[in-house]
């Protein structure tokens, strides 16, 4: 018997020997360096060894720095000796003087652990899951034996989104919901997509089903009631606005823009396409109209035209505005938090930060109240002058003269601005973009080249006759150049003089002589000047016509809009790095070039704006894709699969759904070819979108973000679709495009100008209802309820709205005037039934597309008649509420009541 007892121990023994054996030579899991270790740097040692702080001569932001010798003269990390590298040492150090991370709590023995196997395992340094994108990805393979019935399983999985869906959902012992009811989907649909309750025939038939769900999704797609509502999104990003911002916030001519970016969508631009024109539309090969409006995107900067500011360090600030603005929307980085210092977090170097800015830093635009460069839109009848005077020069000028006139009649550029003089005398700069010069005065401009132009134009204001311009070449006794005669004027004016040639650089000495009055009297207001070519085929017949042509058609007064031009080589600027992010301390001088971490340059691309959109649109830039994928997706759920949607850099949150993000980028460059339609109906397609939005207590307490979409988006309707969807449920919203903006009731007092006549002045007739895109955004002073309902100033790019829920957004749509309009009307529909409950079941359903429930009509029915003995035992109580020319009767009255408080139900104010 003991025999065996010791033959059984042996045998145990024998077997523990070898599972232990086992488990000291089985090959570990090999810890992954973004998914393991960095974290865990970012959070606990990365302010003390990252991008702007080395203590000890370690960083821990970029490889070489990781592994390089530190003070000690040896290096923190050796790879593959865990046991030897200092790092370690430091982490199980016992004394809080020398324990890392210092004077914080001591890592846990599970991270330590994590450290010391990737030591051992070679300290393999990986790349940020971000930075690449895999070729392909499968669709995951569905289980019918998952938990769900082949009939259920088809009810849900539609496409490959929601596979990826499910099989997350599989892992966390979850089952999507079933699919929402027609008529509320019909309406999440509609909402989404165009902005607007879906229309009543369409409702119909599909609750018929004589249209199938698809047939909705393409239908809504081609209206363009959806460049309408997609253009909200964008234009926040776009920081668009009708006025300039800052102090004086005076207004701006930049609705063609607005306009542009509707027309885009709903013509489905392709999103690189849609990109290159914003970004670079003016470097085209010969840009069309479009293209030039399309850079108004980087014209949306600010603009500083309070008195005693420095344009040049407003143009640099809208420059740096540039670069944030460019990276933030198209690549999910805080590249802003490298113009001061190294990215504390991202494997971005200070001097990348410059690199990038070179490609923005060229631009004509210099923060002068004219806003120029703009593109002017000329009447038919001007664009015909135009074209003649186009023609002439092109039939007997060379092609260089006639593309500089062309451009010149175009936008007005290049031009020497104002504030580029110095050495005043007898005169000065007034801020207000002219040179202002009297009797005696004088002023040069240094490094003028004339490119061999014989002809100088310049544009001047004058209140006196008599007075005599001259220009020089380098100082008070040069060479006289040009000379003309300047007599009062009605506002300011372009002109043309003679210019004798000059080949090589030189000063430009201006002065100004009027013996006729008195001194420190303003003579000339000087706000630009420029050099061209002579126009060409003098001695011709016509060529007199052709010169005055010219001259009218360069002083008409035209619409325009900012745009984006580049400096002509003879002009361009050079970038160079700022000490610690100050523009007046400037170090290195940089060339254009993208950060070293993210995809190559090819060396086809033109080293300018244009070459830095096709990098940005290239298909092996892994973050564009991306970006645009978790930001529409964000639209439709109100999270992201990324939810820190404004950053997908190392300090982002993971994706919920890794491989769904990549399989829709990758579908939407490969297969859509960045169609934004195609990937719009890819997500309303899926059953992932189609669910119930209904949760139980159970489902709400393990999944309250939704972040597993176990069930469907429901979330507050966005400012503009809240106006929007009240104005169109009673009728009046008004369907007119495009255009300036509109002024609709707003409280008395609210704008406060300044620094002008501008006021809110209400527009009348179909205007007053026209959808929110349209209503005139003044930046220090945004539209009241629109800001209540969490809308933004845009005075910087805005990734994603903050939801907010508060009681001044009940106070907005009770007592607003546009609500109190809309309900009105709404109650004016109302009265075709013959009973009060049908009137209000009528209206219920109207509004929400829902039938009303008994205990909703109970107490909807009981504010009718609170109010209607209200109205009629008290004749003047409705005289402040409606302001209507006449009074209506009690009946309507209590109507609109109750059709206003339907207007602030949950089901109306929500997408469910």
């Amino acid at each position: 018997m003991k025999k065996n007892i010791y033959k059984g121990l042996a045998s145990l023994a024998v077997i523990l020997g070898i599972l232990l054996l086992w488990d000291m030579l089985k090959p570990q899991e090999e810890v992954d360096f973004s998914a393991d270790i960095k974290p865990i740097i970012n959070t606990n040692c990365i302010g003390c060894h990252g991008g702007v702080k080395k203590n000890g001569g370690l960083g821990l932001l970029f490889e070489e720095e990781a592994f390089a010798d530190t003070k000690s003269g040896k290096p923190a990390i050796i790879r593959g000796d865990a046991s030897g590298s200092e790092l370690i040492k430091r982490l199980l150090e016992h004394d809080p003087e020398l324990r890392m991370p210092y004077e914080n709590p001591k890592l846990s023995k599970e991270k330590i652990d994590l450290f010391t196997r990737w030591i051992d395992q070679g300290a393999k340094w990986g790349e940020h899951w971000a930075y690449s994108l895999p070729e392909k990805v499968e669709l995951p393979a569905i289980r019918q034996e998952a938990g769900f019935a082949p009939e259920d399983q088809s009810a849900f999985i539609k496409n490959g989104i929601d596979n990826f869906v499910y099989v997350r959902l599989e892992s966390e012992q979850l089952l999507p919901n079933n699919p929402a009811e027609k008529n509320v989907i019909a309406r999440r649909l509609a909402l989404d997509l165009t902005g607007l309750p879906p229309a009543q025939n369409m409702l119909d038939d599909f609750n018929k089903g004589e249209i199938s769900y698809e047939t909705m999704v393409d239908s809504l797609l081609s209206k363009k009631t959806y460049g309408e509502k997609w253009a909200s999104w964008w234009l926040d990003m776009a920081r668009y606005s009708d006025s300039k911002g800052y102090e004086k916030d005076q207004g701006r001519s930049i609705y063609p823009y607005r306009d542009w970016v509707i027309k885009a969508l709903n013509q489905d631009m392709p999103y690189d396409q849609f990109t290159i024109e914003q970004l670079a539309g003016d470097l085209l090969s010969e840009p069309s109209e479009d293209q030039l409006i399309a850079t108004a995107f980087h014209r949306n900067t600010m603009n500083n035209d309070e008195g005693g500011t420095d344009d040049e360090e407003y143009r640099v600030a809208a420059v740096i505005d540039r670069v944030n603005t460019t990276f933030d929307v198209w690549q999910s980085t805080t590249i802003g938090c490298v113009q001061c210092h190294g990215h504390p977090y991202d494997p971005f170097k200070q001097e990348e930060y410059y690199k990038i800015m070179a490609f923005f830093n060229n631009s004509r635009d210099e923060d002068i109240p004219s806003e120029g460069p703009v593109l002017k839109f000329y009447t038919p009848e001007q664009t015909l002058q135009v074209d003649k005077v186009n023609n002439w020069i092109s039939n007997y000028g060379v092609l260089e003269t006639a593309e500089a006139y062309k451009n010149f009649l175009m936008y007005t550029e290049p031009v020497y601005n104002a504030h580029v003089l110095q050495d005043f005398k007898n005169g000065a700069y007034d801020n207000h973009a002219a040179a202002v010069l009297w009797d005696d005065g004088s002023c040069k401009l240094e490094d003028m080249t004339t490119q061999g132009g014989t002809t100088l134009y310049l544009k001047y204001s004058s209140g006196k006759n008599g007075t005599t311009m001259t220009f020089r070449k380098n100082n008070a006794q040069g060479e006289i150049l040009s000379r003309l005669k300047i007599d009062k004027t009605k506002g300011s004016v372009i002109r043309k003089v003679p210019f004798k040639k000059v080949d090589e650089k030189f000063d430009l000495y201006i002065e100004t002589k009027n013996g006729n009055v008195a001194k420190e009297v303003n003579l000339v207001n000087l706000y630009w000047l420029t050099l061209l070519d002579d126009i060409p085929g003098e001695g011709k017949n016509g060529y007199q016509d052709i010169d005055q042509t010219l001259m009218d058609i360069l002083n008409a007064r035209t619409p325009t809009v900012p745009i984006m031009v580049e400096n002509p080589n003879y002009m361009k600027r050079s970038t160079q790095v700022f000490e610690r992010g100050n523009w007046l301390v400037k170090t290195d001088t940089v060339q254009p070039t993208t950060p070293e971490a993210l995809n190559a340059w090819n060396e086809d691309w033109p080293n300018n704006r244009l070459g830095l959109s096709k990098w940005l649109v290239s298909k092996d830039n892994p973050l564009t894709a991306r970006t645009l994928v978790n930001r529409v997706w964000l639209q439709f759920f109100g999270r992201g699969i990324v939810s820190t949607v404004e950053d997908i850099g190392s300090q982002s949150e993971p994706p919920s759904h890794p491989a769904l993000l990549d399989w829709l980028s990758l579908r939407l460059m490969h297969e859509h070819n960045w169609s934004i339609k195609a990937l719009i109906k890819d997500i309303v397609m899926s059953g992932t979108y189609r669910q119930s939005s209904e949760s139980s207590p159970e489902l709400h307490q393990k999944d309250p973000e939704n972040e597993l979409y176990a069930r469907g988006p429901r979330q507050r309707l966005s400012a503009e679709q809240i106006r929007d969807q009240a104005l169109a449920i009673s009728g009046l919203l008004s369907s007119k495009m495009y255009g300036p903006g509109v002024m609709p009731p707003q409280p008395d007092g609210v704008w406060q100008t300044v620094y002008s006549g501008e006021k809110w002045i209400e527009s009348k007739g179909e205007d007053r209802y026209r959808r929110a895109i349209y209503t005139y955004l003044k930046r220090t002073s945004p539209y009241p309820s629109f800001l209540t309902f969490d809308a933004v100033s845009r005075e910087v790019c805005t990734i994603r709205r903050t939801v907010t829920n508060t009681p001044l957004q009940a106070l907005v749509t009770l007592n607003d005037p546009v609500y109190l309009e809309a309900s009105y009307t709404l109650a004016q529909s109302m009265q075709t039934s013959e009973d009060v409950e049908g009137s209000i079941a009528f209206g219920y359903e109207k509004a929400t597309y829902s039938k009303i429930t008994p205990t909703q009509l109970k107490a909807l029915k009981e504010l009718y008649q609170i109010s209607f003995d209200e109205f009629k035992n008290n004749t003047d109580s409705s005289e402040p509420f409606f302001h209507l020319k006449k009074k209506p009767s009690a009946h309507l009255a209590a109507l609109t009541i109750v059709a206003n408080a339907i207007m602030n139900l949950d089901e109306f104010l929500t997408k469910a």
